[in-house]
């Protein structure tokens, strides 16, 4: 189906409008040809202002934007051969599912044989045949999805942009639509940007996961390695599943450091080999919520190495295959462990028990 490299390049891009500077602030990226890129972040970040200068409705106040190896900076969307699809579907209500896909053909004067047998053979790769014939408003809000992606992928273009497609459907659908958007993905084999607020959809879906802070790139890379080893504190707090703790180096080793804390020492955590720390430093340290293990207070000491912290229960919630316990480990701050279902209904924990939260050095990291 493509016709051209999907590779894009972000290379000094910044954004300011009247009275605003800064919205993208010196973003540089590349996005090999054919992945799947998320861009996530808090609402402001510039996520969407970056997914609006990819496909040319908005051109860079600086930098350069580079598609198969072109800088694309100053030309309309059709000669960039992008493609977006916004959070409205903005599907023709008067239209049926063919003519909606075969539309954007129509304008480029297709005949409607050309058009038709384009649309159908999208609408294979979708799953739409059967509903070929039908309105927009006799489908789904997951159907109306597949319309709009399909739409916009029936003009072949390199690159396929999407804002928030799945804010307006519901969790059940929202896990479905995942699926079926890496599905296509995968079969369509061009390049998608997808700009999200939450942390599972880009997780779940990328190739490669974007953190945004403020205009700026804080993290990119792997879904897998910015999850696990978040660079700092904003982006493991941001994409959660881990507990951010800050402390004074007391003792430095050849491969652990030893923190205190107000009235606590003896929190180890490995030295990665980039870190450079000495006796005084202040630092974060990360430990994942599913590597925290609790136990009784009176259950005996930990194993060596081990750190473990007093804590008292402040709330549990079940979450199906797991239960969070929320704990006053870190004062003023969210300390979360998450218990496997079947180890926290051995013995389960009340709010207000207190026990240790314990976690082997080897398993916290240092933050930059």
């Amino acid at each position: 189906m493509r016709a051209g490299a999907g590779d894009i390049e972000l290379a000094g891009l910044c954004k300011s409008y009247d009275g605003v500077t800064n919205v993208v602030d010196g973003v540089n990226l590349r996005i090999p040809d054919g992945a799947y890129c998320c861009f996530l972040g808090p609402s402001g970040c510039g996520k969407t202002t970056i997914l609006r200068m990819i496909a040319g409705h908005e051109e860079p106040t600086a930098g350069e934007i580079v598609i198969g190896g072109g800088n694309v900076a100053g030309l309309a969307p059709v000669e960039r051969r992008t493609a977006m699809m916004f959070q409205s579907y903005a599907l023709f209500p008067h239209l049926t599912v063919r003519d909606n896909i075969a539309f954007a053909l129509r304008v480029r004067g297709q005949s409607k044989a050309e058009r038709y047998k384009a649309a159908d053979v999208m609408m294979e790769k979708v799953r739409l045949t059967e509903l070929a014939d039908r309105l927009p408003a006799n489908l789904s809000g997951g159907q109306q999805q597949r319309v709009a992606l399909a739409r916009a992928a029936i003009t072949e273009p390199r690159v396929l942009l999407l804002d928030e497609p799945l804010s307006a459907l519901d969790e059940q659908l929202r896990v479905q639509m995942r699926q079926e958007l890496r599905r296509m993905q995968r079969e369509l084999g061009i390049t998608f940007i997808h700009v999200t607020h939450t942390q599972l959809e880009a997780i779940a879906l990328a190739d490669i996961v974007v953190v945004m802070e403020k205009g700026k790139i804080k993290q990119s890379g792997p879904a897998r390695d910015v999850y696990a080893y978040p660079c700092d504190r904003y982006v493991a707090e941001f994409l959660g599943g881990q507990n951010v703790l800050s402390g004074k180096v007391e003792k430095v080793g050849d491969r652990f450091v030893v923190l205190s804390q107000p009235n606590r020492s003896g929190i180890q955590v490995r030295l990665g080999t980039e870190a450079r720390v000495v006796v005084g430093d202040r630092i974060d340290l990360a430990v994942r919520r599913d590597d925290i293990e609790l136990v009784r207070a009176d259950a005996g000491s930990p194993d060596d190495g081990a750190t473990a912290l007093p804590s008292r229960v402040t709330a549990i919630e079940y979450q199906g295959s797991f239960v969070k316990v929320m704990l006053d480990t870190v004062p003023d701050e969210d300390f979360v462990a998450y218990v496997p279902e079947r180890i926290f209904f051995r013995d389960p924990f009340n709010v207000g028990d207190v026990l240790l939260a314990t976690w082997s050095a080897g398993r916290a990291r240092v933050l930059a």
